[in-house]
Order: C-alpha cells, then sequence, then structure tokens
C-alpha cells in the first residue's frame, strides 16, 4: 500500500505528517510535509493541531506538504485486549481531587469543572498497525495520527466534533455524560444538567457569530464500547472570519473544561498536576481557499513518547458528582485506547 509504504519513510527521515479518516469512511488520507519545520496555524489551508489552552496552534500546511489517499477494509487482525489494572493510589488521587472539585462546586466557585488523568503504559508499539487497529474498530469517530518530531506523536478517535463549516453552512455538537453502552439504562438528572450546561454555552458563545440556529432534542449515541448525550447544533457563517472568531469563542467549551471558563481554568491548573498538551485541544481539516473547516476536539487519544504511551481521560464534575463512580468513569474511556495496544 503507497501510503503504509509513505509513512514508514516518514518516520524514519524524521518529517511530520498527519493521517485522518473521517467518521464513517474508509479513505485514510495523509498529509506529508517536506521538511521539518514548524508552522504556526495562521489561517493557512492544512492539517491543524491545537493544544488545550491554545498556547500552541501547529499546521501541517497543504502548500509545503504532498496529500494522499487510499481506500482500506480495515480488516485488522485480531488481537488479546491487554486491560492495565490500575493503582489504589491513582484511584484515592483522582478521587481526592474531584472530593475538591466538589467541595468549590458546592461553595459557588464554579458551576461544573473537568478533571483529567494521565495513565502511562510501557510499552513499544508499531505506530502503523497500532493506526489500523484504531481505525478499524472505532468506525463512527474521527481516527487520527499525528506526528512532528518537535511536537511530538499523537493518535485517537474522538466523537466530539468542534465544528464543521461548508457552503456556509455550520455544526457542532454539545457531548456529555457517559456510560458503558452494555449496561445502559437511562441518564440521571445529573447527566441531562451537565450536557444542557454544555449546550447552554455554545449558544451563548455562537450567537455573534453564526445566525439562524438550530438546535436538536438531546438523543443517545454510541461511541465504541461508550454511550454519551448529544445535541447537535447548526446554523449559516458568512466569513471565514466568523469561524475563526467562533473557535476562539468555543475553545475548550465546558465539555473539556468547565463554567465558569476561567475558574475552572485556574482549578484544573492547580489541581490536575500535569501538562494537557494536547488532550482535549483540537485538530482536524482548515480549507482557506474554501472558506471550510472540519474540526474535532482530540478525545479517547493516546501520546507516544518513545517506549512509553500515555493515555488522556476525563470526566465531567458537578455539584451532584460521586467520587469512585467518576473515577471509574475514565477507566471506562482508557479502554478505547488500551483495547488497540
Amino acid at each position: 500500500m503507497a501510503i503504509l509504504s509513505k509513512i514508514k519513510l516518514q518516520v524514519e527521515q524524521k518529517l511530520p505528517f498527519a493521517l485522518y479518516v473521517l467518521p464513517n469512511q474508509n479513505t485514510i488520507c495523509g498529509i506529508f510535509q517536506k521538511d521539518d519545520s514548524i508552522h504556526d496555524f495562521k489561517g493557512q489551508s492544512g492539517f491543524v493541531f491545537a493544544s488545550f489552552d491554545a498556547s500552541k496552534k501547529n499546521v501541517i500546511p497543504l502548500e509545503s506538504s504532498c496529500f494522499m489517499e487510499e481506500e482500506f477494509s480495515f480488516d485488522a487482525a485480531k488481537h488479546k485486549e491487554d486491560l492495565v489494572v490500575f493503582s489504589e493510589y491513582e484511584k484515592n488521587n483522582f478521587e481526592n481531587s474531584v472530593e475538591k472539585a466538589i467541595a468549590s462546586i458546592q461553595n459557588g466557585d464554579f458551576e461544573k469543572v473537568v478533571l483529567s488523568r494521565k495513565i502511562e503504559i510501557e510499552k513499544k508499539i508499531d505506530l502503523i498497525e497500532t493506526f489500523l487497529r484504531l481505525a478499524n474498530r472505532y468506525p463512527t469517530a474521527f481516527r487520527s495520527l499525528f506526528y512532528h518530531p518537535q511536537i511530538g506523536c499523537w493518535m485517537g478517535a474522538t466523537p466530539e466534533q468542534l465544528i464543521k463549516v461548508e457552503n456556509n453552512h455550520f455544526e457542532t455538537v454539545s457531548l456529555a455524560g457517559t456510560h458503558q453502552k452494555i449496561s445502559f439504562k437511562n441518564w440521571s438528572t445529573k447527566e441531562i444538567n451537565e450536557q444542557q450546561i454544555v449546550t447552554d454555552y455554545i449558544l451563548d458563545s455562537l450567537h455573534k457569530e453564526v445566525l439562524s440556529l438550530k438546535v436538536s432534542e438531546p438523543f443517545t449515541v454510541e461511541a465504541g464500547s461508550l454511550v454519551h448525550l448529544k445535541t447537535t447544533i447548526s446554523g449559516e457563517v458568512f466569513s471565514i472570519e466568523n469561524t475563526k472568531n467562533t473557535i476562539q469563542n468555543l475553545h475548550p467549551t465546558p465539555a473539556v473544561c468547565g463554567l465558569p471558563k476561567e475558574k475552572a481554568l485556574q482549578f484544573i491548573n492547580e489541581n490536575e498536576g500535569y501538562d494537557r498538551k494536547f488532550y482535549a485541544g483540537y485538530l482536524g481539516l482548515w480549507n482557506e481557499d474554501e472558506a471550510s473547516a472540519n474540526l474535532f476536539v482530540n478525545l479517547r487519544c493516546l501520546e507516544v513518547e518513545g517506549n512509553k504511551i500515555n493515555i488522556y481521560v476525563g470526566c465531567g464534575i458537578t455539584g451532584e458528582s460521586n467520587p469512585e463512580k467518576e473515577f471509574f468513569e475514565t477507566e471506562h474511556k482508557s479502554q478505547i485506547m488500551k483495547s488497540i495496544l
């Protein structure tokens, strides 16, 4: 397969590239940069890769890259799932942070905060084989592999669209609440309220830049072995500047940060104990000439650091949260990436 050979060559030569497969499609697309320069995103067409705190907005630009695409059947070989057992220390540490967040919410400091954890696994993986397993296992997700020798290597299968703009038509989603698909019955009041917080924030962020807003009723959507509560929001935008402003207003949403944004961010920075880097940032396609965008939130992702894998997972905390239940929500989410290793 030509695209697989190109990936191997890029890695050997330490040249940046981005692979992606759009939701419900079987075409692997690749943007392969011709040198190892770092390009800051300033609106140029290409594959965008932005950090959670938006301090880093990188792009693999189309104008200095070659583009390839290839149809795949995604018949990756069967593999045994290695479920890594968590430590009591990790569990207690995360639950203590959740308890602290609940106390701050009940004290009126903020309404919601999203806490996350980093799970480190000592393992060397084959990038191509692992990506093909991921692409095969999660067909409804946006599947991606980003590599830059000076930025890092990230892989993921995110269920969450940040924005999609095409022919002036705008779409985004409000996604929150998590259950295992196998045991799901109905959504609790806590989960319904949590998702409504996200929806209300998005609508408030959009009204200055997006016209004729339409909002669906919340519905349940599958994402691998999990289910989430989702609302679709659409409207009209009339310039690329409207789209840029909308991204700035939206990111990070309460689905990955909290509300109010500034106070939730402060709590995250003071209590998570690590740098999220590109976890819960955004990534995807930007086309300046066509005034189109197809960007996703970087969730259900892992970072490759030599012979170590970092899996990033989080959950939304409100005043009604249960610390142990929130910990196991992060464990369920971690299985999405653990199952492809």
